[in-house]
């Protein structure tokens, strides 16, 4: 099983916990170009694609915000919901139309509070994710401005 495949929430959460967290979602729209956070700004929702590309960047000074990974149907967007002071450590946007699930961050966080099998399966899903997008982002701003790239190709 890939990485990115074992980040997907049809893979990454056992059958009831996904199905506890479904309940939460709400769905929603974003046109092409939509910005669904700024680095920064308040971490207080998070979104699982249904459909469409979101790219995640990361914002460097002097230049265009480097893209550091896209995401599709079944991914996670959005990690810093989960993690005090929940500001975005990334910034993201709608690259196509995209559908997606949306949840409220505090009401999740309080349903994890409250059942420990089902906090400890999410905090593990979002830890997976996040080990993920660190390499990627790693990868990425290597290949953007090391002087022999990422090596990542061999």
């Amino acid at each position: 099983m890939s990485t990115s495949s074992r980040t997907r929430i049809t893979t990454a959460l056992p059958a009831d916990c996904r199905d506890r967290l479904m309940e939460s979602a709400r769905e929603v729209n974003f046109a092409e170009g939509t910005r669904l956070f700024r680095e920064g700004g308040h971490a207080d929702r998070f979104w699982i694609v249904r459909s469409g590309t979101v790219t995640l960047d990361v914002h460097v000074p002097g230049r265009r915000a480097a893209v550091i990974e896209s995401l599709g149907a079944g991914q996670l967007v959005g990690c810093s919901w989960l993690f005090e002071p929940h500001v975005w450590r990334l910034g993201a946007e709608a690259m196509t139309p995209v559908r997606a699930y949306e949840f409220d961050a505090a009401h999740v966080r309080m349903l994890m509070d409250a059942d420990v099998r089902f906090g400890s399966a999410v905090g593990h899903w979002v830890g997976q994710v996040l080990a993920h997008r660190l390499q990627a982002a790693r990868i990425r701003l290597l290949d953007l401005y090391a002087p022999y790239g990422s090596g990542s190709y061999l």
